[in-house]
């Protein structure tokens, strides 16, 4: 983008006035030098976890050839099915879920006129029933699968794919097989880079230096979002733009990665120890699943971190809006706003008004879910819920790349700022050796029949 066309773009903007219930505005600012401190470090490579850094400067290091060749896979695939299923879990999957449900109508299985292919995802579970339902459901359809894994050991992918490539293989021979699965793997080792190469498969790389939950911006992400027509250049012209506005050198005072997570810090000091995700789009609801994958991994450690939420407004307020008023003074909301929505409805005017809302009449339904979402803003401030506002001026792929670099970057100064290592994640490990052990896996003999013993 050049220089003119950025500056008359919109940008996404940062609100905290509403966390004066919660810190004053000093406690923030007293963290603006260690914010700026982290954001350094992510560009020095000096911190803690420095051989995960990849994402850092991703999106500038993106080329168009690189964005090519993954929408001419993704092509080749959209070709041949009617259905691809992307098997993954963690972030192998939720960075591509999360934008695909953003960018898709929430009613997209209702257009016969579809020219994408369907994206149904496996292997981010271990349930027979959902599994048993996938294969059910595609036997009428043409399919085909983007299979990622760093290893290809994983259990919850790694048996997803072993099903999924024999009904592949079934239907189609091994020769037809090889066109319609893909492969995004490890560079040079692991069971799934092994098979890849034997097979022959349309093979991308998971960056060595880029962790699964920052992994959306690499064909982890892109190339399951390239086969659903996404556009993918735009989303990462977005992280881009992002990526420059968030830079070592920027201000603090410009900086809304570092005041975020500045905001969030000086709340956690303070004692609120919950942060809820919110939004008044349905469509930005795996939005807050990947942030809460983002988030809980990368600072919940060393018995520090705070805990991801996540509501989709107005729907939750009559489930969760009674707790978020009045329960426990140890959460406060972050609160993702769309300043444009795509359609227009009008509410009309009814004669018998039996329902008392004649005086909503010509106003937009917009202007009625924003006067919510303000009234709701200043109740839970009322009732002692700091509140930060992020405004994205719309859903597209440009503002949706931006806000998941901004989240990024603000996860990887936030923790800094806290004091942990954001990028490893030794706690994952525990509950995969007590799963081995219990399945009888070779090696696992000893864990096995320690763990019987406490059945």
């Amino acid at each position: 983008m050049d220089n003119k066309s950025q500056k008359h773009r919109k940008m996404i903007k940062l609100e905290t006035k509403h966390i004066s219930c919660g810190v004053e505005a000093a406690e923030v600012a007293a963290l603006a030098g260690a914010a700026q401190q982290a954001n350094s470090l992510l560009h020095s490579g000096e911190g803690a976890g420095n051989d995960f850094l990849g994402w850092v400067n991703l999106p500038s290091s993106i080329t168009p050839e690189e964005i090519e060749a993954i929408n001419l896979t993704a092509r080749g695939l959209a070709a041949k099915a009617e259905v691809v299923i992307v098997i993954g879990i963690g972030g192998s999957y939720l960075g591509a879920k999360a934008v695909l449900d953003a960018m898709s109508s929430s009613f997209h299985f209702l257009n016969k006129k579809r020219t994408t292919p369907y994206i149904v995802f496996a292997g981010n579970n271990l349930s027979e029933t959902y599994t048993a339902e996938l294969l059910e459901a595609v036997k009428e359809y043409s399919i085909a699968a983007i299979v990622i894994s760093k290893s290809g050991t994983t259990t919850e992918p790694a048996v997803a794919f072993r099903l999924i490539k024999a009904e592949i293989e079934a239907r189609y021979g091994k020769e037809e097989a090889r066109e319609r699965i893909a492969a995004v793997t490890d560079a040079a080792r692991g069971a799934l880079k092994t098979l890849a190469t034997a097979e022959g498969y349309d093979t991308y790389v998971i960056p060595d230096n880029v962790g699964g939950r920052f992994s959306v911006l690499t064909p982890v992400g892109l190339l399951p979002l390239a086969a659903a027509g996404i556009n993918i250049a735009e989303l990462v012209r977005g992280a881009r733009d992002m990526e420059v506005a968030t830079a070592e050198g920027v201000p603090f005072e410009q900086n809304i990665a570092a005041q975020y997570a500045a905001a969030r810090n000086a709340l956690y000091n303070k004692g609120y120890k919950i942060e809820i995700l919110a939004s008044y789009e349905p469509r930005l609801q795996y939005i807050a699943e990947w942030w809460k994958q983002l988030y809980g991994e990368s600072e919940g450690k060393e018995g520090k971190g705070i805990f991801p939420a996540s509501v989709t407004l107005t729907a939750d307020l009559h489930s969760m809006g009674q707790y978020i008023q009045e329960g426990e003074r140890t959460l406060f909301e972050t609160v993702i706003s769309v300043a444009q929505p795509e359609g227009k409805v009008t509410i009309e005017a009814d004669g018998d008004n039996l329902d008392g809302l004649n005086f909503l009449a010509g106003k937009r339904l917009d202007y009625v879910n924003k006067m919510a979402e303000l009234g709701v803003v200043l109740a839970h401030v009322d009732g002692g819920v700091p509140n930060i506002r992020i405004e994205i001026p719309a859903i597209n792929e440009y503002y949706i790349g931006g806000l998941l670099y901004f989240f990024e970057k603000a996860c990887g100064i936030s923790g800094y700022i806290l004091g942990v290592n954001p990028f490893n994640q030794p706690g994952v490990e525990a509950y995969k050796k007590n799963m081995f052990a219990l399945l009888d896996k070779p090696g696992y003999e000893e864990a096995s029949a320690a763990l019987k013993k406490r059945m």
